[in-house]
Parts: structure tokens; C-alpha cells; sequence
């Protein structure tokens, strides 16, 4: 039963879902998942680092490179080549030597999305697969990223790596992105650890990486992918997409089970099984949760029956007073 309910999402054969049924009809792009009045609501949010970035415009973010902003960072001796107005004057006048103030440049903040498309994330009880809405919520990170002047990147991947976009700072950067997203359904098994190992390869500056997807798959290898880029000192957060059934299996009647990537069936009843159903799932959430906290990842459970719009404001401005 363990491996069971830890291997894949399980779906009730009539309540399948293509995986993008609920777009906004005639729309393509960033238009397509979100309403003019739910990016109106996220035009004066910002999605703030808890650590230092490295980035090429000016921004709201720590930078480990010198530069002239306004926040403090240290005093250096001087030197030939430093700029006279940046003597600290009153060093001078209690050591008699000569120190120049060094302060920590503001960047702009990199952000990559890590969109998971297997075939497990197609699933969906609430009226929205969970494709659907990690697509919508991509869509609105990605919103928030670029208004505030800050770049964004997608990894979208299945059994493999579909789809690399690297990170640019631009509307239509980010509606090509959402175009991408638009053309692809669930299918396939998952390869999470793969596709956070390739960004780790090849993201060599700090940055941001946002992993979207329910995380039903081998969860120590993703696990170790997480603390390869913890290490290289990127910024992660991780937002587990799950429904509602998924995380209380609350259905009354005997069902046929179906896992979406291997095709296996079995048949329950879930007032049978619901207590163990339960215990275990949560285990799985709560080790995703304990190993993440260690490394000082975000991590969140989002319900796919939660309003995107909501679930991002809130968690934006969360994030905001922790980082203050």
C-alpha cells in the first residue's frame, strides 16, 4: 500500500482530465491564464530573495558584488583607482589612514521555473488539473518577475527535459513562455531530479528557482538535486501542487484507481482504506517538508482548489516579511 499510494497520483477513470481544460477561451500566451483583473491584482507585487543574487541591471536585491547603493557592506584601505568621495572621512579622522566605504550593489533577481508535466500532474478534481494550475501560477510568478524588472527563465520536463528558456526580462519573453506551456499536456513519467541537475549545470550565477509539481517520484534523488542547488547557493523555492482528493481522498464511493504514468489499476473503496491512505500521504508531504526547513528551501503545499491570484498575493507578501 506504501509504494502504492507514494508512486504516482491515482485517478478515478471518470474523472479524467486532458490536462489544460479551463484555459481562458480565443486567448494565447500570458492572456490565456490569467484575467486582465487578476494582473491588475499582482502589479505591485514583488518577488523578493532571502539571499544574495547576482544580476546584471539595477533591482531590489543583495548582490555579493561592490557597488554604490545605499546599504553599508564594509570599509577597504585606499587604494589607486577608488573614488575620493567614497573616503570615509570620520575613519580618517580617529585612525589617520585612509579607508574607503564599500556598500552591496542592488541587483536584478534571475528566476527560473521549473514546471513539472508528467503525466501524474493531469490530474484534477477541483475543475483545474494540476497542470493547468502550475501553468497559472507560473504564469503569475512570471508576471510578478517581470513587472519589477527582473528576469525569468522556464525548464518545463516530463520523462526528460522538453523545453529550456532562458531568463530575460520582457512581457513578451514571458508571453512566448506561456505559449510553450499552452502547446504541451501531461504525458510521461516524471524527471524532476534531472531537469533541477541541469539547471544546477548550467546556471552558474545565483539565482532563483522555483520548482512547480506535485513531487511524486523518487524523492531522494529530488532531494539530492535540491541540496545540489542549495549548495551552489541559488535561491529555491518549491511549491507541491496537489488536489484536494489527493490529500484527503475524501470520495464516499468504490472507485478503480489508475496510475497515471504506468497504466496499473486497482479497485477500493475508500472509506476502507482512507485512515492508512491519510497516514501515509502525509508522511510523504511532511518529508518534503522536514528536508526542505534543513536546507532553508521554501516549501508549500498548494491546493489546486485555492484561487491562483490569492495563493500568490498571499505568499508574495509572506515572503516580503520574511525578507525584511
Amino acid at each position: 500500500m506504501k509504494r502504492w499510494f507514494r508512486s504516482k497520483t491515482r485517478q478515478a477513470e471518470e474523472s479524467s482530465h486532458s490536462g489544460m481544460e479551463g484555459l481562458i477561451p480565443g486567448k494565447e500566451g500570458i492572456e490565456a491564464f490569467l484575467h486582465p483583473e487578476e494582473r491588475h491584482k499582482l502589479n505591485r507585487m514583488v518577488l523578493l530573495s532571502r539571499y544574495v543574487v547576482e544580476g546584471n541591471l539595477a533591482g531590489a536585491h543583495r548582490s555579493p558584488l561592490r557597488g554604490a547603493s545605499s546599504e553599508f557592506a564594509d570599509h577597504k584601505a585606499y587604494g589607486l583607482g577608488d573614488d575620493p568621495k567614497h573616503i570615509d572621512w570620520r575613519v580618517l579622522a580617529r585612525t589617520d589612514r585612509y579607508f574607503v566605504k564599500r556598500f552591496e550593489d542592488e541587483t536584478n533577481l534571475r528566476v527560473y521555473l521549473v514546471v513539472d508535466r508528467s503525466a501524474s500532474m493531469g490530474y484534477g478534481s477541483a475543475g483545474i488539473s494540476k497542470y493547468l494550475y502550475a501553468c497559472r501560477l507560473a504564469a503569475a510568478l512570471g508576471y510578478v518577475v517581470v513587472k519589477a524588472r527582473d528576469s525569468v527563465g522556464l525548464c518545463l520536463h516530463a520523462d526528460t527535459v522538453t523545453l529550456r528558456m532562458g531568463a530575460r526580462n520582457s512581457i513578451q519573453h514571458l508571453h512566448n513562455m506561456c505559449k510553450q506551456l499552452q502547446s504541451y499536456e501531461p504525458d510521461g513519467g516524471s524527471a524532476i531530479a534531472e531537469a533541477l541537475h541541469e539547471i544546477a549545470g548550467s546556471v552558474r550565477r545565483r539565482a532563483m528557482v522555483v520548482v512547480l509539481s506535485d513531487l511524486l517520484g523518487d524523492e531522494k534523488a529530488v532531494q539530492q538535486a535540491l541540496g545540489r542547488l542549495r549548495r551552489q547557493r541559488h535561491d529555491v523555492i518549491v511549491l507541491q501542487i496537489l488536489d484536494p482528493v489527493e490529500l484527503d481522498l475524501k470520495i464516499k464511493q468504490p472507485h478503480i484507481f489508475k496510475d497515471l504514468e504506468s497504466g496499473e489499476t486497482i479497485q477500493a473503496s475508500p472509506r476502507e482504506i482512507i485512515d492508512a491512505y491519510q497516514k501515509v500521504f502525509a508522511e510523504f508531504v511532511e518529508s518534503y517538508r522536514t528536508f526542505c526547513a534543513s536546507l532553508r528551501i521554501d516549501h508549500r503545499v498548494v491546493r489546486t482548489d485555492e484561487p491562483v491570484d490569492l495563493f500568490t498575493r498571499a505568499y508574495l507578501q509572506e515572503r516580503r516579511r520574511l525578507t525584511a
